[in-house]
């Protein structure tokens, strides 16, 4: 230990600052925060006011679990005409792991002001709101998909909300949305679930007397839905919802005068590449019966492997200006 200390020290002297949080970094990403914590002090000794140092020895602080220490060296980060919108997020996360909500608000508030394009802030703010069941919290998260539409996660909290309050037509919209941005995540399984739910609780009310008077995109995807409801009228499962979207894209398309919605553009192009039958059994077979999606994937195997091939080579990202909530 003391010969590895020496040499570190040694290398320390004769690299410059930008090397030396090079090292630091390398050290963050193995795990080893108490070297990184070491040579970034080392650091800030050369350069005290050095924004970059002081925002990595933060968060090498709230890594090793010092909050009090980290949140000793965030603070004056933020009053860095350079302090970027991370500072402020773990800032706010310091303060939240601290059990000091109001401060944690306050500060992504600060960097929301600073930063209102900033994705992550709006969806932080929105996650400490709604832990003190401040419904604020889903105004924050559409803040968020609005100013930031390519960050995921308010697009995950924002169709948890929206699913609870049964508000079904954006739950749907906002997590299919999400498991595309995050195909993989560990929470794309949650969401695949919440749609085949979703679109079964949507159905079993009538979509007769439903009325939306908030914008045109809402009145004309209800609209649309509506022609499809005989689909699903013996029940909602992976096969008839693959029916139903099917015909629900094709008259989306066929009226020429729908708003454009990448969603939608995305399901279209699975469509017309044949497709779209491995997408929905990918959303919502998964989510119905694991051993009976596992037999439609024996069957159709060259489909599962060509849509699974087409999924790797693309991100889903939605583009600014499609926001109609």
């Amino acid at each position: 230990m003391f010969t590895f200390a020496f040499t570190v020290s040694v290398n320390c002297l004769a690299q410059t600052v930008t090397e030396l949080q090079n090292t630091a970094k390398a050290f963050m990403k193995q795990g080893d925060y108490t070297n990184a914590i070491l040579v970034l002090n080392r650091c800030v000794e050369k350069e005290p006011n050095n924004t970059s140092i002081g925002k990595d020895l933060a968060l090498s602080y709230f890594y090793a679990q010092n909050n009090v220490k980290a949140l000793e060296t965030i603070e004056p980060v933020l009053e860095s005409n350079d302090a970027d919108d991370q500072c402020f997020l773990i800032a706010g996360n310091i303060y939240k792991y601290l059990e000091k909500p109001k401060e944690s608000e306050r500060i992504y508030k600060k960097g929301i002001a600073k930063f209102p394009e900033s994705g992550p802030l709006y969806n932080e703010l929105g996650e400490a709101q709604i832990a003190n069941k401040d419904k604020e919290a889903i105004k924050n998260w559409e803040k968020g998909i609005k100013a930031d539409p390519s960050f995921g996660r308010n697009y995950f909290n924002a169709a948890r909300f929206y699913f609870f309050a049964k508000d079904f037509i954006w739950s749907n919209i906002y997590g299919e949305i999400f498991v595309n941005m995050e195909p993989n995540g560990a929470r794309a399984a949650e969401i695949k679930k919440m749609l085949l739910d979703g679109y079964k609780q949507m159905f079993a009310e009538s979509l007769t007397n439903k009325e939306t008077n908030n914008n045109d995109f809402e009145k004309a995807y209800l609209a649309t839905l509506k022609k499809q409801q005989q689909v699903v009228e013996f029940g909602v499962t992976a096969e008839t919802l693959s029916m139903l979207r099917t015909r629900f894209v094709i008259d989306w398309f066929a009226s020429g005068n729908n708003p454009n919605h990448k969603l939608l553009d995305y399901q279209q192009q699975l469509l017309k590449s044949g497709l779209f039958e491995a997408y929905n059994q990918w959303i919502f077979g998964v989510a119905e019966n694991i051993d009976a999606y596992q037999n439609w994937i024996k069957i159709k195997s060259e489909e599962n492997k060509a849509f699974l091939d087409f999924q790797k080579v693309r991100t889903f990202k939605m583009p600014v200006g499609q926001y109609y909530h």
